[in-house]
């Protein structure tokens, strides 16, 4: 139990759905092959993104329903992405700052290629929607780095939500579109708009958490002296 703890030991979740997530780590880390290492993981999950893209384009030029094969590329990018480093400190081969920065740059990689699909897919109305949100999931990825830098703590959460959650939004909002084409667009606006207010809700936590942390080391720089 405590080996499984550690497992999630480097980082605090709050999102909703943590505790299934979890568990199902906990199960698949064991059984993955010996030969798939960390990065390799990291690969599967970036694969995933292409996948995404893939759909969107072929969605665009050939038939809606390939956005089906979207859901599976964001199934392959959860297994790859949420298991990469979990395989590490289960093996006891964790690089903390290696991974973590492997982490945020192919996380920033998968978003540009997610949002590029939607843009190519999109008609030219909707292009600009598809920016404003990879520029709001990247203005969320930039709060979470920010907040570790300030408070050393690490969590990749925003409240309830988290990258698990956003997958299945996205998955869902996929597959509205196959079913009921056209509704994509508007989902992706209600989706930016909050993301949006989370990330100015946020901004303001971490305002302050920084203002609280000037006044502490104030404080302890006068102590010293």
């Amino acid at each position: 139990m405590e080996a499984n703890k550690s497992l999630f030991s480097d980082r605090k979740r709050t999102n909703i759905l943590s505790s299934p997530e979890q568990k199902l780590i906990i199960y698949l880390v064991p059984r993955v092959p010996s030969w798939i290492s960390s990065d390799g993981l990291t690969a599967i999950g970036t694969f995933g993104s292409v996948l995404i893209l893939i759909s969107f384009i072929l969605a665009k030029y050939v038939a809606i329903p390939y956005l089906l094969l979207g859901i599976l590329g964001f199934i392959i990018n959860w297994v790859g992405d949420s298991m990469d480093g979990r395989i590490a400190y289960y093996r006891n081969k964790s690089r903390k700052w290696y991974g973590f920065s492997l982490d945020i740059i192919m996380d920033w990689v998968s978003t540009v290629m997610i949002g590029l699909g939607y843009v190519i897919y999109a008609d030219g109305k909707w292009e600009l929607t598809g920016f404003l949100l990879v520029a709001c999931y990247g203005w969320s990825m930039i709060i979470s780095q920010l907040r570790y830098k300030i408070s050393d703590k690490y969590t990749i959460d925003a409240g309830l939500v988290g990258p698990t959650e956003i997958r299945v939004i996205i998955c869902l909002v996929l597959l509205l579109e196959v079913l009921f084409p056209g509704t994509m667009d508007y989902l992706v606006i209600v989706i930016t708009c909050i993301l949006f207010f989370i990330n100015i809700g946020d901004t303001k936590k971490l305002l302050d958490l920084g203002d609280e942390r000037d006044r502490l080391e104030k404080e302890n720089k006068s102590v010293n002296n």
